[in-house]
Order: structure tokens, then C-alpha cells, then sequence
């Protein structure tokens, strides 16, 4: 559902040219699976990324299959809280799953504050309408809970961003939820 977001928030409300694709096998429910999302201030020629400016990877499963798409200098962040094994420099750890349990009582709430982190981190989108398509998408009755995922989340981007300006080449950026 992030994926969606993300290109509605770009698409709709920034102004860019956008495709958003997602492939959902039957492991979707804690599996690999992937939504990829193309953004461009031009025409966009192919729907599929050629190599990938950003992964994110709520599990590893998904680390481990589509860190191979990564575009050398890439922008690696991971769910800490299920990836235990990162061997990309650089990877930006927050554990989202533990944060969203911890912090608001609802796992299902991860995927918000991690697109809240990877909007901060990339400056793709103003907060303003990252919030507008997110309560375009969100269930009703679940608004306040979603909006307080996705501003932790981009509290949680703006350490990290922080941190990754500070760091070495081959430095992990972690970022942990008593930060939040």
C-alpha cells in the first residue's frame, strides 16, 4: 500500500510523472514482495526501474532478493526489527514493526512510518501532501493513528538523514525508537 501512496503523494500532489507497479505472490503476509515505484520530472519511457535508487526491505526475505537491484550509491533502509542480517554499507536501520507495536500499540502501522523515514530521507515529498495521500488511502476511523505513524516516521528520517551526512563510507546508520 505504500507504494501507492508514495506515487499518488508525487503524482498527484507534486506534480511529477510517475508508475507505480507491485507484484504480491502468496507469501505477501511477511514474505517478499515488492511494489516499485518510477518517478520522474520528464516523460517516463519504461515502467520498471533499471536499477534501484532506494529499497526499502521490511524483511529479510526481501533484503536478500531485491538488494541485487540496487544502483551502486544507492539508499538502503530496513526494517531492524526482522533484518538482522545487513551486509549493504551505509543501510539505514529502524526497527519500523517494533516501533509501531511499542509506540502505538499497532504493527500493521510499520509501513506508514517507514514511508514517513524514506520521504524524509529523500525529500520526495512535502509533508503536506504526503499527509493529504495517506488520508486519501488510510481506512476511516484510522486517521489520527496513521498520521502519528507517518510524523514519527519522518522524525525518524530527518536522524537519519542527520546521521547519513556524518558517516563513513562503510558505517551502518541506525536509528532507534527511543529517538522517536
Amino acid at each position: 500500500m505504500i507504494g501507492i501512496i508514495l506515487a499518488e503523494a508525487v503524482g498527484l500532489y507534486e506534480g511529477k510523472n510517475v508508475v507505480q507497479t507491485q507484484s504480491y505472490g502468496p507469501e505477501a503476509r511477511g514474505g517478499a514482495s515488492r511494489s516499485e515505484v518510477v518517478i520522474s520530472d520528464g516523460e517516463i519511457d519504461y515502467p520498471k526501474p533499471m536499477k534501484l535508487d532506494l529499497l526499502l526491505a521490511m524483511n529479510q526475505q526481501s533484503l536478500d532478493l531485491y538488494s541485487r537491484d540496487l544502483k551502486e550509491g544507492g539508499i538502503v533502509v530496513v526494517d531492524s526489527t526482522y533484518c538482522h542480517q545487513v551486509t549493504i554499507p551505509r543501510a539505514i536501520k529502524i526497527p519500523f514493526t517494533r516501533i509501531a507495536r511499542e509506540k502505538l500499540g499497532r504493527e500493521i502501522v510499520a509501513n506508514i512510518i517507514a514511508l514517513g523515514a524514506i520521504c524524509e530521507i529523500t525529500g520526495l515529498v512535502k509533508e503536506e501532501n504526503l499527509k493529504k495521500a495517506v488520508l486519501d488511502r488510510i481506512p476511516k476511523g484510522t486517521e489520527e493513528l496513521n498520521v502519528k505513524a507517518l510524523e514519527i516516521g519522518m522524525r525518524l528520517g530527518k536522524r537519519a538523514k542527520e546521521e547519513l551526512v556524518k558517516k563513513g563510507e562503510d558505517d551502518y546508520i541506525v536509528v532507534e525508537a527511543t529517538e522517536v
